[in-house]
């Protein structure tokens, strides 16, 4: 039956898995990653902070509002992925999604970015609504097709990694522009948001034809792509046991990141007394986080993909055990432990990625479907569910223990802002490697299914 599924594919998989883009065309497909991530930090790190301290919106409020949209995000982003996979469309099948996802991605962009006056915990529900509604439109099918490019194991982590780095581009733009207005106008939060929302929406202008030109969108759903019910898509996801350990150590990774990206603000201002580092701080992680992706993708091709992603993230629980040491007075350890995380923090991201794709063959091999698109709308959804789960606990539960984002706070409360910002993500990262302990999906069985494939 393999050998049956595997001639469905022959003609088109030979023709991937000999495909390699020149540095140049990878790099115009790779930028759509840009605005694509360049909100991801504002809206985790920065939008929380300004809505309660310049708009006035409680922690606990805007906890709910963001968990209320990753609840939402758990019916959005696969039913964008069985959609998806669903026959082709006039402009391709990745094309068209991405266009319309764009144009809803940068109206909510306009109105989270560039809020009018009184705006209102509903607007921000509204707009955060149709904001991640656009973003899995693009996202989802954008990582589909990354992953259709090649069908070659290390190709697929060297096409990772030049999203990695544009992602890693992008949010260091977006922190050089708050560092700087920090230094001129600190308190001027409306400033901060429209610098954000003119990368968002300014680079989806100028990347948007970039990518979609870059590369072909000739991909064509096999016949063993009948329509099926939303249920059933769903429980063929949740029988498909390597795409849950991928998804589950995605989770938890992301979660890790996001529990300190929500708090640093916090914690480099209050705890630490130095609020003029606040945006300079997570710039200097970032620096080395754009370095940090084609040290592991060399490491990956001697490794493995999964071997990789759990040493990556037991160094980054050993990065956060270290910040128990941080004190007001030891600020020079902080900046070496952040240091240390912008070169670890990419590691786990990159790797799962590119492993999505993998499983996905797998699957092809064994039903002759081409889930891709529902797989990595998974893989989208628990990113951004860790997202809410980041901003969803870390925030009422700071709130819970007495710190209050304006202050005055007491000393207590100061060490449970640590003890969240240090130990949240050194489990979460703990629990992601944990998922990919004995992964069997490796280089030699990938190649394998290769084979068969193109058999």
């Amino acid at each position: 039956m393999a050998t049956l599924h595997a001639s469905l594919f022959a003609p088109h998989d030979r023709a991937r898995s000999t495909r390699r883009l020149t540095p140049l065309r990878l790099a115009a497909f790779s930028s759509l990653a840009l605005p694509i991530y360049a909100a991801q930090s504002p809206v985790a790190v920065y939008l929380p902070a300004i809505y309660a301290e310049h708009y006035g919106m409680p922690l606990t409020t805007l906890g709910l509002i963001f968990l209320l949209e990753r609840i939402w995000g758990t019916l959005a982003d696969p039913l964008i992925g069985f959609l998806g996979d669903r026959g082709s469309a006039r402009l391709g099948r990745r094309r068209t999604w991405i266009i319309a996802g764009a144009l809803v991605y940068a109206v909510a962009a306009a109105m989270l970015f560039f809020p009018p006056a009184g705006f209102s915990a509903p607007l921000l529900a509204v707009s955060l609504f149709l904001f991640y509604l656009g973003w899995s439109m693009i996202q989802i099918p954008y990582l589909a097709w990354a992953g259709e490019i090649s069908a070659d194991y290390d190709e697929r982590t060297r096409i990772a990694t030049y999203g990695t780095v544009a992602g890693a581009i992008s949010l260091l733009l977006v922190l050089i522009l708050p560092t700087i207005i920090d230094q001129l106008r600190p308190d001027d939060a409306p400033l901060k948001l429209a610098s954000f929302g003119l990368v968002v929406i300014g680079g989806l202008v100028v990347t948007l034809p970039l990518a979609l030109s870059a590369v072909e969108d000739n991909s064509r759903p096999p016949a063993a792509n009948a329509r099926i019910p939303f249920g059933r898509a769903v429980r063929l996801i949740v029988g498909e046991r390597l795409l849950l350990r991928v998804i589950a150590s995605d989770f938890a990774v992301t979660t890790g990141q996001l529990i300190r990206s929500a708090l640093i603000v916090f914690f480099v201002s209050a705890y630490m007394g130095r609020p003029e580092w606040a945006s300079g701080l997570f710039l200097f992680q970032f620096v080395f986080g754009i370095a940090a992706g084609p040290i592991w993708m060399r490491i990956a091709t001697r490794l493995g993909k999964h071997r990789t992603a759990i040493l990556g993230e037991l160094v980054q629980v050993a990065i956060n055990l270290g910040l128990l040491l941080v004190t007001p007075a030891r600020f020079p350890l902080l900046l070496a432990l952040t240091l240390a995380q912008g070169l670890a923090q990419g590691s786990g991201n990159l790797m799962l990625r590119s492993m999505v794709a993998d499983v996905a063959d797998k699957h092809r091999l064994e039903t002759g479907a081409d889930r891709t698109t529902l797989f990595f709308s998974v893989f989208s959804l628990t990113g951004k569910a860790g997202m809410a789960a980041a901003v969803g606990i870390a925030l009422p539960l700071v709130a819970w223990l007495g710190f209050a984002p304006t202050g005055p706070n007491t000393p207590a409360a100061l060490d449970g802002l640590l003890l969240v910002f240090a130990l949240g993500p050194a489990l979460a990262h703990l629990i992601s490697a944990a998922c990919l302990y004995g992964f069997p999906l490796d280089q030699a069985e990938h190649a394998r299914i290769r084979r068969a494939l193109a058999a």
